[in-house]
């Protein structure tokens, strides 16, 4: 039985994109938890087109502890194209995913760990927010998952994380899946499995400031909805309806300044309505756009990462 324990592999993949200052804490911080479980392991640190010498620090790392492995893109594909290379690329019986930047704690990786040997398929996380957290950053969180859930057929608990442990059997499924814009939070909630949730504290930030501005979770909230639904295009006609029923209400007011013989006024509101209406038109325009355009790029089956060079021999 022992034997086959350590028969076992563990891999954990870090996305990494101008990481310098928190990559070595973080495979220092990982080796000193994994060496206490019972299974072998690899650490596979994915440069995401970096531009400082975060290359260069994983190299060194790499050539000084076999466990550590290394994947460079060829250039920025973006945090999910990374982390779907990383787990493609990962050989373990179970791949654990998370960030370098040290907000994701690897001291709960052993709560992952035996979840997994109880039978779990995915233990995934759920951060708890900090009460040092701005309200503005609860707030662009709170109405991040609340788009998702409304918008789209799929129900991801508030503060879902990329932090997760998967089996070999999920991984072999989700690296066959070629999306062009993968949202692996929703895709792995819509694998189904059996999925277990651990929630965390998440630590502050060891270094650099965090690549998640308010354009990028908005465009990672529009990408997520409309990856799994079509519930806006359906939103966009019944908007439609709407605006043509209550156009009818302005009829009797028509009617009645015709026969009466009194001037239409109102120059202002026409305006203003003329100027709403058009804004809704591209909105929905918008809308139907973003599908056309999903399906274009998924049309041309380019690879989601191009990979520059590894230190992965299996696959090298």
């Amino acid at each position: 039985m022992n034997d086959l324990i350590h028969s076992k592999l563990i891999s954990v993949v870090l996305p990494a994109y101008n990481e310098t200052g928190n990559i070595a804490l973080i495979a220092g911080k990982l080796e000193n938890v994994l060496k206490l479980l019972k299974y072998r392991y690899e650490i596979i640190f994915v440069n995401d087109g970096s531009k400082d010498s975060t290359q260069e620090l994983i190299i060194s790392l790499v050539s000084k502890n076999e466990n550590i492995h290394y994947i460079e893109l060829s250039r920025n594909f973006g945090h999910q194209n990374a982390l779907k290379a990383g787990i493609d690329m990962a050989s373990g019986d179970c791949v654990i995913s998370m960030d370098c930047d040290m907000q994701h704690p690897p001291e709960i990786i052993p709560e992952f760990v035996k979840k997994w040997e109880e039978g779990y398929e995915v233990v995934y996380s759920i951060r708890q927010e900090s009460k040092e957290l701005t309200g503005f950053k609860r707030g662009t969180s709170k109405l991040f998952y609340s788009m998702i859930n409304s918008m789209s057929d799929i129900n991801l608990e508030p503060g879902t994380a990329d932090f997760r442990l998967l089996d070999r059997q999920v991984v072999n499924i989700f690296s066959n899946l070629s999306e062009n814009e993968p949202f692996i939070r929703g895709l792995i909630k819509w694998l189904g499995f059996k999925q277990f949730a651990i929630e965390y504290v998440p630590s502050n930030r060891h270094a650099g400031t965090s690549q998640y501005t308010l354009k990028k979770m908005m465009r990672f909230a529009l990408q997520g909805i409309t990856s799994f639904s079509t519930k806006p295009l359906y939103t966009a006609v019944y908007l439609g309806f709407i605006f043509s029923l209550l156009s009818l209400l302005y009829i009797p007011y028509v009617i009645h300044a015709i026969y009466t013989g009194q001037e239409v006024t109102g120059w202002a509101s026409v305006i203003m309505t003329i100027v709403f209406f058009g804004g809704v038109q591209l909105i929905i325009l918008g809308i139907i756009g973003i599908y056309i355009g999903k399906l274009f790029m998924q049309s041309k089956q380019r690879p989601t990462y191009i990979i520059r060079s590894t230190s992965l021999k299996t696959h090298s």
